[in-house]
């Protein structure tokens, strides 16, 4: 066995998490929309009431920052309790960061979750895998839940570097963390494929299981979803076929109907 597969197996000893879970996690992932508060208050509300009866999944909505507070307070109610989530963070706790949401202000307006390592942080931000490995650091240690995105372009995917560009984020936002943390923690890992997201063009399921089956060599039990152009139709054969545990949503997840068919579809 190549030596990259034993990474978190000797290293951090990840045989010993149990977090694999037995619901789905899906993840809606807002972006920069929608534009006005009014117009996410209507979206999450929407969504709320679309899938409050639906069981055996967990859905984490991850808003742009400033609507955080306000979402949270819409969320109360006793038929069902929606997570949320941050779309990144910055390593450090506070100080002269201009522009920068620390893990604690998020576990402070009550995120259980953060994703980071997204393409289009890495792509429009130049976030490299020492800052992923920052990051990654920072939200175990405020006990954020994080989603570390990894997935090939489509030059990489043509050109057969698929898996070791996989392994190579993997173990690169990982490294030198306190085994402690590993241990203690209850990240995810999402395959997004660049080249699927947002194009339509998804990953076919049973190309995916092969994806997936690669990085269960590695990460044994920890939750790995799917995302890359999700939608309704596509969503259960990557529960169902493919074998992920979850799926990130990306443009779906900002029409309320579509979405609430995706959670539907994998739930009951």
């Amino acid at each position: 066995m190549p030596r990259y597969y034993k990474f978190f197996e000797f290293e951090y000893g990840v045989k010993k998490c149990n977090f694999l879970m037995n619901k789905s996690l899906i993840v809606a992932n807002w972006k920069m929309n929608p534009a006005t508060l009014k117009e996410s208050k209507r979206l999450f509300n929407s969504v709320k009431e679309g899938i409050k009866n639906v069981k055996n999944t967990e859905v984490v909505i991850c808003p742009p920052f400033i609507y955080l507070p306000v979402l949270k307070s819409e969320a109360k109610g006793p038929s069902f309790a929606i997570s949320f989530g941050g779309q990144s963070c910055f390593w450090e706790e506070k100080g002269a960061f201009t522009g920068e949401v620390s893990p604690t202000m998020l576990k402070g307006l009550g995120c259980q979750y953060v994703i980071l390592g997204h393409s289009e942080r890495r792509k429009y931000f130049q976030e490299t895998d020492e800052m992923i490995n920052k990051k990654i650091k920072a939200a175990l240690k405020a006990k954020l839940k994080p989603i570390l995105c990894i997935g090939e372009t489509e030059s990489e995917k043509k050109s057969g570097k698929t898996l070791y560009i996989l392994k190579k984020q993997l173990t690169s936002a990982f490294k030198n963390t306190p085994k402690s943390l590993i241990l203690n923690s209850k990240f995810s890992i999402a395959y997004e494929p660049i080249w699927a997201i947002g194009t339509g063009n998804f990953c076919d399921p049973l190309k995916a299981k092969k994806i997936l089956l690669f990085l269960r060599k590695t990460i044994k039990k920890n939750p790995i979803l799917y995302g890359g152009s999700v939608n309704s139709q596509n969503a259960r054969d990557y529960i169902k076929v493919s074998g992920f545990q979850g799926l990130l949503v990306g443009g779906a997840s900002l029409d309320a109907k579509e979405f609430i068919k995706i959670v539907k579809s994998v739930g009951y």
